[in-house]
């Protein structure tokens, strides 16, 4: 079998001399979804940031395409085909839609085939090209950075609650522009609390609990399973 695309092994980490994710399992194989679910404070984005270098670990490694990320600069991590769009999305509101874009491709020239894609997937984006992004909706926006996310050609995109602040309905559309993604061959990491989403969205799952992996396995199983659904679903 060959070595998933994304490794982790043992990763804990935290903030002032605290731990708050402890021993973290995962793996993606490249071309798969995999999604992370679990209540608000869970860990979620303790753990794709200290992935991304973002946070340094306290213990455990990151392996991406082979290479330990943990010996990398966190721009370094960047580069190498992980993106990651955090919950708060950290757009440049001030500046259209079409310089946000363009920030993605940074420091080449936006690739037209690869706008073209992002067009594709948000049609809404290439109506407001020259919109200040601070003026975009909620739903928009999210649109916007996961846009911008595209314009860098991930080998990996890492996503944090990317329904933070949507309705239901934008909810319900920005997961249809990301189910269009995957189709097209990407490889995705979602962490959510839109359980139901997320599950339909993935091909497999892991449910952080206080900082741990509870439970893990394909998103069909754990969607009947009776722990989550009773914790996670309402049922």
């Amino acid at each position: 079998m060959s070595e998933p695309l994304l490794a982790v092994e043992g990763l804990s980490a935290g903030y002032l001399g605290e731990d708050v994710i402890h021993d973290i399992d995962l793996t993606v194989a490249t071309g798969e979804v995999v999604c992370v679910i679990g209540s608000n404070g869970a860990g979620k984005t303790t753990m794709l940031r200290s992935m991304c270098g973002l946070l340094p670990a306290t213990a455990g490694s990151v392996r991406f395409d082979g290479v330990d990320l943990r010996r990398l600069p966190s721009h370094r991590v960047m580069r190498s085909g992980i993106v990651y769009v955090p919950a708060e999305r950290h757009l440049f509101p001030g500046m259209t839609v079409a310089e946000n874009l363009a920030l993605g491709s940074y420091p080449k020239r936006p690739d037209p085939a690869q706008l073209e894609i992002v067009y594709r997937t948000f049609p809404r984006l290439q109506e407001r090209l020259g919109q200040n992004a601070g003026t975009l909706s909620g739903g928009e926006q999210q649109m916007l950075a996961v846009g911008r996310a595209l314009m860098a050609e991930p080998s990996l995109l890492i996503l944090d609650e990317p329904t933070t602040g949507l309705a239901p309905v934008l909810a319900q559309e920005a997961y249809g522009a990301l189910s269009e993604l995957r189709e097209g061959g990407l490889t995705v990491l979602v962490a959510e609390q839109q359980v139901p989403l997320a599950l339909e969205l993935s091909d497999r799952g892991y449910v952080l609990d206080h900082g741990r992996i509870a439970l893990t396995g394909p998103s069909s199983e754990l969607a009947t399973d009776p722990e989550v659904r009773k914790a996670y679903l309402g049922i």
